[in-house]
């Protein structure tokens, strides 16, 4: 027969124990969380390659800069001109995405 311990803990510890071991005992769950700890998972990598950042970051850039280009012509369709620095700005946002983007 196994050795056994008492462990001593808190009361709302003890309830969540109990409301999330289903038809484990508590002795069961608890080896069953410890052993899941414990186990090294190599098929999960909790990083990103290099080449997967720079594909989000240009995709980023294209969805900005298709965001803008609609937003302007949008504004446009409309019949207005635009003379103020804002759109001035975007313009030349929306010019410096797309040199960006025809870069290799």
């Amino acid at each position: 027969m196994t050795e056994k311990r008492m462990l001593i803990i808190d009361a709302e510890l003890v309830r969540k124990i109990d409301e999330n071991r289903g038809d484990m005992s508590r002795t069961e769950f608890l080896n069953f969380l410890i052993d899941n700890q414990l186990q090294e998972d190599t098929g999960r990598d909790n990083y990103i390659a290099k080449e997967e950042f720079y594909q989000f970051a240009e995709g980023m850039r294209e969805l900005l800069r298709n965001f803008l280009e609609f937003f302007l012509s949008y504004g446009l369709e409309l019949g207005k001109q635009p003379k103020d620095k804002a759109f001035e700005e975007l313009s030349q946002k929306l010019q410096a995405l797309d040199s960006k983007a025809k870069k290799p």
